[in-house]
C-alpha cells in the first residue's frame, strides 16, 4: 500500500487522494481492461485499443501492484506468462467505473457520437 510518506498528496479530500493514484490516462483502462477479461498478460494489455506504451504500461502496472489494487498471478512458473488480475480493493472500483461508463454514454454522446453502449 503506499504511505502517506512515500506520496505526495494534494490534499486530504478522498476524491483528490483517490484521483491523485488514479487520475492519469491509463490506470483505470488497465483496471477495465482486467473487470472484462478477469486476468491479463503484459501482451494483452498492449492489444487494447487505447495503444498504451510499454514503458507507461510497466510503470503503471508497478503503481497498482505497489497499492493493492491488482496483483500478479504466476502462470506455470514462467514469467512471460505471468498475468495481473484484480485484488479485492480493485474490484471494489467496478461499482465506479460503471457509474462513468453510464455517465458518458448519456452525456458524452454529443461530443462523441461513436461511443458504445456498455449493456
Amino acid at each position: 500500500m503506499v504511505k502517506s510518506k512515500e506520496f505526495d498528496w494534494r490534499s486530504a479530500c478522498p476524491i483528490s487522494s483517490g484521483l491523485d493514484l488514479l487520475g492519469d490516462k491509463w490506470s483505470l483502462i488497465i483496471i477495465r481492461d482486467l473487470m472484462t477479461h478477469g486476468t491479463r498478460t503484459y501482451s494483452e494489455f498492449l492489444e487494447s485499443p487505447e495503444q498504451i506504451s510499454t514503458n507507461i504500461l510497466a510503470e503503471r502496472l508497478r503503481m497498482l501492484t505497489s497499492i493493492n489494487l491488482i496483483e500478479r498471478v504466476d502462470r506455470n512458473g514462467v514469467a512471460r506468462n505471468n498475468a495481473f488480475q484484480l485484488t479485492p480493493s480493485g474490484a471494489a472500483l467496478r461499482p465506479t467505473l460503471e457509474a462513468l461508463g453510464k455517465w458518458s454514454q448519456k452525456y458524452l454522446k454529443s461530443f462523441h457520437p461513436e461511443i458504445v453502449r456498455l449493456d
